[in-house]
């Protein structure tokens, strides 16, 4: 995993176009023990991950330009050992073959507001510590992902 050190914290990278969701869910992060960075949009996210390395990406979906589900599906492409979580405020949300086929469940999936944080506390460190939790489908080829 990009040569992270194992007892130092789980980098976290936040994408979320509102400002007050960036605040509180980096702050909490902060508190809880992460190294959590965030930006407003998926280019931004792209240009962060270039300079960055990053074990779990927290992803809103509904984003100003490229959208979250592009996002995750490049970032997969261009570091494919970082893992993520969609936060979406879609209650109607499906994970798309897409993203099943890079490994997302619905249990990586965070309905916006998250309630109980302890849970998104317990998916990071599932998906930094066990990258399993997050492996490519074997019935989707390569060619089959973007």
């Amino acid at each position: 995993m990009m040569g992270r050190d194992e007892s130092g914290p789980i980098r976290v990278l936040l994408v979320d176009d509102e400002q007050a969701i960036r605040d509180c869910l980096v702050a909490y992060l902060d508190d809880v023990g992460f190294d959590a960075m965030a930006c407003g949009s998926a280019e931004d996210a792209r240009d962060l991950m270039r300079v960055e390395s990053f074990q779990v990406c927290i992803v809103d979906l509904r984003l100003p330009g490229l959208g979250g589900e592009e996002l995750i599906l490049w970032a997969h492409k261009h570091f494919p050992e970082q893992r993520y979580i969609i936060h979406t405020g879609a209650i109607a949300f499906t994970l798309s073959d897409d993203l099943k086929a890079i490994g997302m469940k619905l249990e990586h999936v965070f309905l916006k507001p998250v309630i109980r944080l302890v849970h998104l506390t317990a998916c990071i460190k599932e998906l930094a510590y066990t990258p399993e939790a997050q492996r490519p489908s074997s019935k989707f080829s390569a060619s089959d992902r973007h």
